[in-house]
């Protein structure tokens, strides 16, 4: 085997005495134990003002992998992260054109740091290694090492949504993104219905054609596209939550709510992931479905993020108002129907929670795929599981059956769901919990690593068979 080198925004290096980061981190880093690797991108640091430009990578080696950070300039930041990725590309990839915010600075500043990556990367690469890039902030990387003379094997990652021709042309330099897609030779993106916007996109703006064998030849190169839908360690979830009776903070909660039914969101605090609208639907539920007042609670768990851009600030204001009025509005001496905590949980504490839950909202407006929908139902219990009420727009959707679809701009709708999952029965809540659960136990995220190396790796690999969608029940 090659070795791998993997590339991403943010890396996660290991602290001594700190639990590993999330599945995905888990997965890469076995992968890389297993053949050797590097994991280069940005340390989280910036520099001081008068440090000037960044020249090398500071390395640490943790059991058989090398972690390459590099520090980057508050200029750089602004630009290449805070502005073109995080204010252009990611609302535009979720579907919102009426918050990307464009500006030729910001692109200078995007294309500046990959090249500055770029230039760090290419003398710790051997012509043997594999390199795997992640993400949107890092599409242009493979065209700048192509550039460099790095004739390598490279994919690359979408995590997020690829939306379609019509919204992607929004984007005054979309013909350059896409070419620099076509630079990789494998481009794995959440869904099928992302690599169908790719090719809708290839065959409209007349750039290359579909193959018979499944891949694309995009500006003359020949590039496979596949659906690789991102997976979770799901066993070991599962085990985590069947052990969570000792947490703490688990017994503690149970204890508060007494009989009453948990229904519970977590989210980052980001405006794809529907949290006002979905906030609106349960004030919806109350007000129609009387008779759960006092009978259930939602608790709605909401990390900050983003802080630095303006649309976050406002959308935090948005929804702890929300949260006053509903608690304002129904609140008994003895019952407060919106626990809202704006603060990160631990994992075993998370899984506990979920275990408890007889309803999971996920409700994203768009979302790649959305990986609390699969821990929710890894968390359940088999005897007596919850229900998953799960946004149609959320690439999870492709793949989990067994939910209960919904539309969250319905807010309506999304309120008669909830009294729903709430009032289902048990036979009913086993049936679909065994299908999803089967579902994401063969599809976890090691099956997501190997499929995807396989065809980074081997050229004529089949393409994998985990893209359907499913059936709305």
């Amino acid at each position: 085997m090659s070795r791998l080198v993997v590339v991403s925004n943010r890396v996660p290096v290991p602290t001594p005495g700190t639990p590993p980061a999330g599945g995905l981190a888990v997965a890469l880093s076995g992968a890389m134990k297993a053949r050797g690797g590097l994991w280069f991108g940005w340390s989280g640091r910036t520099l001081p003002p008068d440090a000037g430009e960044p020249r090398a990578a500071q390395l640490t080696e943790s059991e058989g992998v090398t972690y390459a950070v590099v520090d980057l300039s508050e200029r750089d930041l602004d630009d290449y992260y805070a502005g073109f990725s995080n204010r252009m590309l990611w609302p535009l990839f979720h579907y919102r054109m009426d918050l990307t915010e464009f500006t030729r600075v910001n692109l200078a500043g995007y294309h500046r740091v990959n090249r500055l990556f770029s230039r760090l990367l290419a003398p710790q690469i051997t012509p043997e290694d594999a390199i795997w890039v992640h993400d949107y902030h890092l599409i242009p990387l493979a065209a700048e090492l192509r550039s460099a003379g790095c004739k390598n094997r490279m994919g690359f990652f979408l995590h997020i949504p690829f939306p379609p021709p019509d919204i992607l042309t929004v984007l005054p330099n979309h013909a350059d993104v896409v070419r620099s897609l076509a630079a990789y030779d494998v481009v794995g993106f959440q869904t099928p219905i992302d690599v169908e916007n790719f090719e809708t996109y290839v065959r409209r703006e007349k750039i290359g054609r579909r193959l018979p064998d499944g891949r694309f030849v995009v500006h003359g190169r020949t590039v496979r596209v596949e659906a690789y839908p991102v997976g979770i360690e799901t066993q070991t979830f599962a085990d985590v939550a069947a052990a969570s009776g000792r947490n703490a903070l688990v017994r503690r909660t149970k204890e508060s709510l007494g009989d009453r039914k948990l229904i519970i969101g977590v989210d980052r605090l980001d405006y794809s992931k529907g949290i006002a609208e979905r906030i609106q639907a349960f004030e919806t539920f109350l007000l129609l479905d009387p008779e759960w007042r006092g009978r259930c609670t939602y608790l709605q768990i909401t990390p900050k993020s983003r802080g630095e851009v303006p649309e976050y600030a406002a959308m935090e204001r948005e929804v702890a108002g929300l949260a006053g009025r509903i608690n304002g509005t129904f609140s008994e001496l003895d019952w407060t129907p919106l626990r809202y905590v704006n603060r990160t949980v631990g994992r075993n504490a998370l899984a506990g929670l979920y275990r408890y839950a007889r309803v999971g909202l996920v409700t994203p407006l768009r979302d790649g795929m959305n990986l609390v929908a699969k821990e929710f139902v890894a968390a359940q219990d088999p005897e007596n599981p919850g229900v998953l009420l799960l946004s149609r727009f959320a690439g999870a959707a492709s793949e989990l059956d067994g939910a209960l679809l919904t539309n969250p701009y319905d807010v309506d709708g999304t309120a008669g769901s909830i009294a729903r999952a709430l009032d289902m029965p048990l036979e009913e809540r086993k049936d679909r919990w065994s299908s999803m659960f089967q579902r994401i136990r063969e599809y976890d995220v090691a099956w997501w690593c190997r499929s995807f190396l396989d065809a980074l790796e081997n050229e004529e690999a089949a393409p994998p068979q985990a893209g359907r969608i499913a059936a709305v029940r």
